[in-house]
């Protein structure tokens, strides 16, 4: 099993896991062809142009960790854009 489909599977779980990591959403996004852009503090697009699916957030802060309502919102975009 890759990096790609173990961090998948960890972002898919139902309930939620409360450890995900903003650095391993953007891991994820990016292998599965998202492309970041920086916005102004700490405001983060990731955008998929082959399927023009956009990803808005705020990176965490201080702490690195994802809230858990966010990881909810963002699931059914993974499951649309990275399905393997």
């Amino acid at each position: 099993m890759s990096k790609k489909d173990k961090l998948l599977k960890k972002f898919l779980e139902i309930p939620p896991k409360k450890d995900l990591t903003f650095e391993e959403l953007e891991s994820l996004l990016c292998s599965c062809g998202y492309k970041k852009l920086e916005g102004k503090g700490s405001a983060v697009k990731f955008y998929h142009q082959t399927k023009d699916v956009l990803i808005n957030l705020h990176k965490p802060h201080p702490s690195t960790i994802l809230k858990v309502y966010l990881i909810r919102q963002i699931r059914s975009k993974l499951e649309e854009t990275c399905n393997g």
